[in-house]
């Protein structure tokens, strides 16, 4: 095989190896449209176990009962940051399919109930609203 045949047959292998690992090594990530609502906060002093696990539970609850409310994040792993000097000592998450959803969430019977549990038992708290 003559020179300029090998050379070739190299660069157009190695061109392929080359751009099947950046094919393979390329990492997919999305960006959804959904808008996803953070809550931080430290609870009242002398709120309950049993007022806490309440007001979690209640997040569940309206996901079960709300359009548009499709996932929920209750477990904190870790928590940072203050409120009005206090540690910050939960956290919750919930993801809303759109901002239509997200809109009707804060009129709906189910928030409206469960901010009666979940008000009592709050005390400082931070939200964050993120979509894309």
């Amino acid at each position: 095989m003559k020179n300029w045949m090998k050379n070739a047959l190299l660069c157009a292998t190695a061109g392929l190896l080359f751009g099947a690992g950046v094919m393979v090594g390329a990492k997919k990530y999305e960006k959804p449209k959904s808008i996803i609502h953070v809550v931080t906060l430290y609870w009242k002093d002398g709120a309950t176990d049993a007022q806490k696990k309440a007001a979690l539970d209640g997040v569940e609850k309206m996901a079960s009962e709300i359009p548009g409310l499709d996932r929920v994040w209750l477990k904190s792993v870790k928590v940072q940051g203050d409120a009005g000097g206090k540690a910050l000592q939960s956290a919750f998450v919930m993801e809303f399919k759109d901002e239509a959803a997200f809109k009707a969430y804060d009129n709906h019977p189910a928030h409206r109930a469960w901010e009666k549990v979940y008000t009592p038992a709050r005390g400082e708290s931070r939200t964050h609203d993120i979509t894309n």
